[in-house]
């Protein structure tokens, strides 16, 4: 398996789709359901790239966004929003939070791998 990408959602239909999708590319893929449980994955983890859902139970994926970046050791880590309520003006708030890309959902599988392929190569 390739480099990491930790898949940040509370539906596990969507877990599985973006899992499988990572999987043929050559990604190894981690989860988790909670902005929280994401944050300890990532300070623990590093992976190379976080799917961070927007909309989570307890805090939302943007202030665990905010979070990864004021910290030193996962700043550089790259942050792609993923939400279902692409409302006007979610990009740019997904963008301010730190979030280097933002894809809605239904996801564009084709899109999703680009921009992944983009901030983070397959093989290390």
């Amino acid at each position: 398996m390739g480099q990491t990408v930790l898949v940040v959602d509370d539906n596990a239909l969507n877990r599985e789709l973006l899992r499988l999708v990572l999987e043929q590319q050559g990604y190894a893929v981690v989860e988790a359901t909670t902005a929280e449980e994401a944050l300890t994955m990532v300070r623990d983890g590093h992976p190379a790239l976080v799917l961070m859902d927007c909309h989570l139970p307890g805090m939302d994926g943007l202030t665990a966004t905010r979070q990864l970046k004021g910290i030193e050791a996962t700043c550089s880590i790259p942050v792609v929003a993923v939400t279902a309520h692409a409302m006007p003006g979610d990009r740019e708030r997904a963008l301010a939070a730190g979030c280097n890309e933002y894809i809605s959902k239904p996801v564009d599988f084709s899109r999703l791998i680009t921009i992944v392929s983009k901030l983070v190569p397959a093989s290390s």
